[in-house]
């Protein structure tokens, strides 16, 4: 999602009350577990007059272990009209936005079978998309309808049935939208057809042939016209479209130039775009953006930076059109590796943050991305955890995105060596591509791979709010040193200058010494997230 601007010993979260939905929204409930969802098949009319949405959604799914009961969820105030497995219709039991479909046919293990849902209603309005989830019914300069949809963390149940928990993707996904005949309707993936349901209306059929996370799946409709490239990237030839409206073409045309030399920067650091297949887009809405799969949607005004301003305050951000590169860095950390519970949110936003600043470092220097990566660090205000609560749809702290891309460059500092460093983040994505993953995957593969004794690391800058403090004192030849602020376990080694010669130090929570000339002036290297 765009940028949100948002001591002690080891600080646990607040307990907040949750309540039986929050638990039946993000726990993956006796009723979800027993079967694997593999494919939707959603059909959708969207009528700008009355602000409804109609149709069904074809589940398919493979049964896992016998069952009689399945959940399925559709937020209020849109409903459920009927659900059918066959030709039986099916009894639905209603709790809150959770729906409990009792099964008639025997649910044998190994089976694919399929159940349709039909819905309709007047979703939830975005009061302020896309960190409030719902639908915006806009218009254009020209009075033309303006519709799309946003849902990170609020669910896409907000606007159509569905097993609406990060831990389950379907392998595939095809979106029939139908949609007043003076507008087109862009989703997910390619378009693989059109066609004119009746007079005044026209259907866009899209299709997705890689697994996508519910919040990815969007609709946008409105006075589109469409352009297009060719990227020839390590996986052969990306098509590169681009929906924009009618009147915004020939600054698209230019601005949208940056695509290119952006896809150059993630492939080297991240490796190949994870869906060629469902190729890419930029899709124009009005709202800053977000990173819905191969469908990045844009609003930053066609110009750099985000909503006109830099956001590390070092003039770097003005390089590059904060959304595009932002959203578009999600395609790896976000759609292909997702979180499986949005309390590790972190692992979208930390590296999606962190990836602006590699897109400068490709283009324009280690120098350039170090103080771009350290400017943002006036952006985060260390008030709770980054990680959130698990099991009820609770993520953390808004400073996910730079105290998140912070930790991962101190954590390049740690690792010492960039090829290596490069090889961990496209390993990261060559071995959880299209997985949903837990914060203790990531970590422990980068333990792994980097060889260093992480633990504490990761223990301070995901689930602790306090800042490592460096203390040290100098008497004579002789320099002391050690950690605070922090857990007591912590133990980071620092990389310090003594008159402008590189030493590293293993500092722990006791009291250290080491000798040093006593005419040699200390720096501490910037690049580390702590405090002297």
């Amino acid at each position: 999602m765009s940028l949100m601007t948002t001591i002690g010993a080891f600080a646990q979260h607040d307990h907040p009350h949750f309540t039986r939905q929050d638990t039946l929204r993000g726990t993956v409930t006796p009723e979800r577990d027993w079967w694997d969802l593999t494919h939707y098949d959603l059909s959708m009319e969207v009528n700008p007059k009355d602000s409804t949405l109609s149709g069904n959604n074809v589940i398919s799914y493979k049964v896992l272990r016998e069952a009689k009961v399945m959940q399925l969820d559709l937020q209020e105030p849109m409903r459920i009209t009927k659900v059918t497995q066959g030709r039986k219709k099916l009894k639905v039991r209603k709790e809150g936005n959770a729906h409990f479909i009792r099964m008639k046919k025997r649910q044998k293990v190994g089976a694919i079978n399929t159940i349709t849902v039909y819905y309709e209603g007047n979703p939830v309005v975005s009061s302020r998309p896309p960190w409030e989830g719902g639908l915006t019914w806009a218009r254009d300069s020209n009075g033309k309808d303006f519709i799309v949809t946003t849902c990170q963390g609020d669910g896409a149940s907000l606007w159509w049935p569905c097993k609406d928990h990060m831990y389950d993707e379907p392998d595939s996904m095809l979106m029939r939208f139908t949609v007043p005949d003076d507008l087109m309707a862009v989703g997910n993936g390619r378009l693989v057809g059109t066609d004119i349901p009746r007079k005044g209306q026209k259907t866009y059929t899209w299709r997705t042939s890689n697994p996508i996370n519910n919040y990815g799946v969007n609709i946008n409709a409105g006075d589109y016209v469409h352009f297009g490239e060719v990227y020839q990237g390590e996986n052969g030839a990306l098509d590169c479209n681009y929906y924009v409206l009618r009147d915004n073409l020939k600054k698209a045309k230019a601005h949208f130039k940056i695509v290119v030399p952006m896809m150059e920067a993630f492939e080297h650091w991240f490796g190949p775009y994870p869906f060629y297949e469902d190729s890419y887009k930029l899709v124009e809405v009005p709202y800053p953006g977000m990173e819905h799969q191969s469908s990045v949607t844009y609003g930053n005004g066609y110009k750099n930076g985000y909503g006109g301003r830099d956001v590390s305050g070092t003039g770097w951000g003005y390089n590059f059109d904060f959304i595009i590169v932002h959203e578009t860095g999600h395609e790896w950390f976000a759609n292909s590796i997702t979180y499986q519970d949005i309390a590790d949110m972190w692992i979208h936003e930390g590296f999606t943050a962190y990836s602006e600043n590699l897109f400068l470092d490709y283009h324009y220097g280690k120098q350039a991305s170090s103080e771009y990566v350290i400017g943002t660090r006036k952006n985060i205000r260390n008030d709770q955890p980054i990680i959130g609560h698990y099991g009820v749809n609770k993520r953390g702290s808004g400073d996910m995105y730079s105290k998140g891309a912070n930790m991962l460059h101190t954590l390049r500092q740690l690792v010492n060596d960039d090829e290596k460093w490069r090889a961990i983040l496209r390993g990261l994505n060559k071995d959880f591509f299209h997985q949903t993953v837990t914060t203790q995957q990531i970590e422990s593969y980068i333990i792994e791979h980097s060889g260093l004794d992480l633990k504490s690391f990761f223990d301070q800058y995901l689930r602790n709010i306090a800042i490592p403090a460096f203390e040290h004192q100098r008497d004579g030849n002789t320099l002391r040193f050690r950690w605070k602020n922090c857990i007591e376990e912590f133990n980071m080694p620092l990389r310090i200058f003594l008159s402008g010669k590189e030493k590293w130090l293993n500092p722990t929570t006791q009291w250290q010494e080491v000798a040093v000339e006593s005419e040699d002036e200390l720096r501490t290297d910037a690049n580390f997230y702590v405090t002297y």
